[in-house]
């Protein structure tokens, strides 16, 4: 097992993509921390990941952060590994969204799309802001905090969530893109840095995976679009996210450094 005798801890192990991971390093032999606000997600995770450890905490916080570091820590021991998945979905903007969305497929059908989607300009900055607080400040705070752990012991590896909308902007979704779009380029800039301290950093950013993240920004129709639209035909499985989070955890990506992955079924190549 390629992580036997390390400490990993997930943010957002709670649910989806985040508890997958933390099921799949508890398999490759990782000692495994849920960090999730919902406290009950987390325990849940954590008996999945068999002595695992459920701690709750609030990754917009940035005391929160640091203290679920300290509780991960003196229970299991100094972290290894870093994953910060933590995020959430659209909410009231994507329920204003998605109906404009979804007329803009019908018009398509017929030929020409007149409705305009008006994402952008009825967002309000409290959405723009909660958005940007949970994936942006939350990733910030969480690879402060494990860097400070890591560099002190001479290694570790951090991974950062981000999205293929970061790489190419999803339509509708400015604040989401601009998160995860900052992710990556937080990700290449401390990557270059922490490495000198033996201290690893990549990001992963998948494509449009089955979780309720997604089917709680995107209705059924919509959902539908984005499968004729991925080549492959279908949306990502949280376990094959995880199974690329894991090989970037390991040794054998000893070489990664700043570097996004990007499974997508063929949405949007690299």
């Amino acid at each position: 097992m390629s992580l036997s005798g390390k400490v990993a801890a997930v943010t957002g192990g709670g649910s989806g993509i985040g508890e997958a991971t933390c099921v799949r390093l508890a398999e490759e032999g990782a000692r495994v921390a849920a960090i999730d606000i919902d406290e009950s997600a987390a325990e849940l995770t954590a008996k999945l990941a068999g002595d695992g450890l459920a701690v709750v905490a609030d990754v917009s916080d940035s005391a929160a952060v640091d203290a679920a570091l300290e509780k991960v820590e003196a229970e299991l021991g100094p972290v290894d590994v870093w994953v910060n998945n933590a995020g959430i979905s659209g909410g009231a903007h994507s329920e204003r969204v998605n109906p404009r969305a979804e007329q803009q497929l019908a018009e398509l059908a017929e030929g020409e799309v007149t409705t305009a989607l008006e994402a952008l300009v009825r967002m309000t900055d409290e959405e723009w802001a909660t958005m940007l607080a949970v994936h942006l400040n939350g990733t910030f705070y969480g690879t402060r905090a494990a860097a400070r752990s890591m560099a002190a012991k001479g290694g570790g590896v951090i991974v950062n969530v981000a999205s293929i909308c970061g790489i190419e902007g999803c339509t509708g979704h400015p604040h989401y893109s601009a998160a995860k779009g900052g992710i990556l380029a937080f990700t290449r800039s401390v990557a270059k840095e922490l490495i000198q301290q033996g201290v690893r950093v990549n990001a992963i950013a998948p494509g449009f995976v089955d979780t309720q993240l997604v089917s709680g920004s995107l209705t059924e129709p919509l959902i539908g679009a984005v499968k004729m639209g991925t080549p492959q035909g279908r949306l990502g499985r949280p376990q094959e996210i995880a199974a690329t989070i894991s090989f970037l955890c390991s040794e054998e990506a000893s070489f990664f450094v700043g570097e996004t992955v990007s499974p997508n079924g063929g949405f949007v190549t690299v």
